[in-house]
C-alpha cells in the first residue's frame, strides 16, 4: 500500500511538470588534450623568448646576481622623537582640514593666469637662494643657470610673473641649504615632523631656517622685512599647499605615519646617494688607440 502511494505521488509530479517548459542544460565538453597542448605551446614560447634574451647578451659580460631579501631597504627609521612627531602629525592633519584645505580650495577657484603668476613669482624669488647654495656646493654651472633664470624672469618676465627662462631652455632646478649640508657629508639625522610644514629631518630643518635667513638677509625689494613679509609668507604657504595633492589620512592605512616617514627618509637617502655618486669613466684599452 505504501508503495502504491509513492507511485501515485510520482505520477502526479510528472503530470504537474508536463505543462511547464522542460530544458536540459548540458555542460560544455571537456577538452583536456587541447588545454594541455595550449599550455605546452605557451611554455615553449616562453622558453624560446628567454633563450633569445640570453643569446643577445655578450658572452664575456657577467650577469647581475639575483636580488635577495637582504637587498631590500630596511623599514626601520631613526625616530627618537616619535611621540613628539606623532603629536605634530595629528596637529598638522587637523590644521590642514580646518584651515589649509578650505583656503587652498578657495585659492584654486581663482583664474589660472593669476595662480600661475603667483607661483612663478615665488619661484623666481627662490632663484637667489638656489644661486647661493649652488655656489657653496661647488656646482657653478647650475648657479649660473639660476642667475640667468632670475635675470630673465625679473626683466622680461615682469618681476617673475612669467617664466620666460623656460623658453630659453633654462629649466627650474630648486635646491636648498639642506642639500648643501648633504653635499658636505652631513647625514639626514633623526626624523622630524615640523608643525604646519610637515615631514622633515634635523638636517632639512636646519636647511629651512638657513634658507629663510638668507632671504631675510638679502631682503629682495624689501619683501622679507616689515608687515609685508607676513602677507608674503601667507601667500607663499597657500600657493604651496594648493599645488600639493597630499591629503592626511586619505590612504585608509592605520600605519600612515610609518609609511610617510619611510617614504620621505628613503627619498632623502636616494637623493644623497645620487648627489655623491661618482661617475666612473672607462679608460681606453691599450690595444686600441684613443680617439678611434
Amino acid at each position: 500500500m505504501r508503495i502504491l502511494h509513492v507511485v501515485l505521488a510520482f505520477a502526479l509530479g510528472l503530470g504537474g511538470c508536463a505543462s511547464q517548459d522542460f530544458v536540459i542544460h548540458r555542460l560544455p565538453p571537456e577538452t583536456p588534450a587541447a588545454d594541455n597542448a595550449a599550455a605546452i605551446a605557451r611554455a615553449e614560447a616562453l622558453a624560446k623568448d628567454q633563450q633569445e634574451v640570453k643569446s643577445e647578451q655578450p658572452s664575456g659580460e657577467e650577469q647581475a646576481p639575483p636580488l635577495t631579501p637582504a637587498d631590500a631597504p630596511s623599514m626601520r627609521t631613526y625616530d627618537p622623537w616619535e611621540r613628539f612627531n606623532r603629536f605634530n602629525y595629528r596637529f598638522n592633519a587637523r590644521f590642514d582640514e580646518a584651515v589649509f584645505l578650505p583656503v587652498s580650495n578657495a585659492y584654486r577657484r581663482l583664474p589660472s593666469p593669476i595662480r600661475s603668476g603667483v607661483y612663478n613669482f615665488f619661484g623666481n624669488l627662490s632663484e637667489i637662494n638656489n644661486l647661493i647654495n649652488y655656489t657653496v656646493q661647488g656646482r657653478l654651472g647650475r648657479g649660473v643657470r639660476s642667475l640667468g633664470r632670475f635675470v630673465i624672469n625679473s626683466t622680461i618676465g615682469i618681476g617673475g610673473l612669467f617664466d620666460f627662462a623656460a623658453k630659453f631652455h633654462l629649466a627650474k632646478a630648486p635646491t636648498g641649504f639642506g642639500t648643501t649640508l648633504s653635499k658636505w657629508g652631513m647625514h639626514p639625522g633623526p626624523y622630524l615632523v615640523i608643525p604646519i610644514l610637515g615631514p622633515s629631518t634635523l638636517r632639512e630643518g636646519i636647511g629651512l631656517l638657513s634658507d629663510y635667513g638668507v632671504l631675510y638677509g638679502v631682503n629682495i625689494a624689501d619683501l622679507y622685512r616689515g608687515d609685508q613679509s607676513w602677507g608674503l609668507g601667507v601667500a607663499d604657504a597657500v600657493d604651496t599647499r594648493a599645488n600639493i595633492h597630499f591629503r592626511y589620512y586619505s590612504s585608509g592605512s592605520p600605519f600612515e605615519y610609518d609609511d610617510i616617514r619611510f617614504l620621505y627618509v628613503r627619498r632623502l637617502l636616494l637623493e644623497d646617494e645620487g648627489l655623491h655618486k661618482k661617475i666612473v669613466r672607462k679608460r681606453p684599452s691599450r690595444d686600441v688607440p684613443a680617439g678611434r
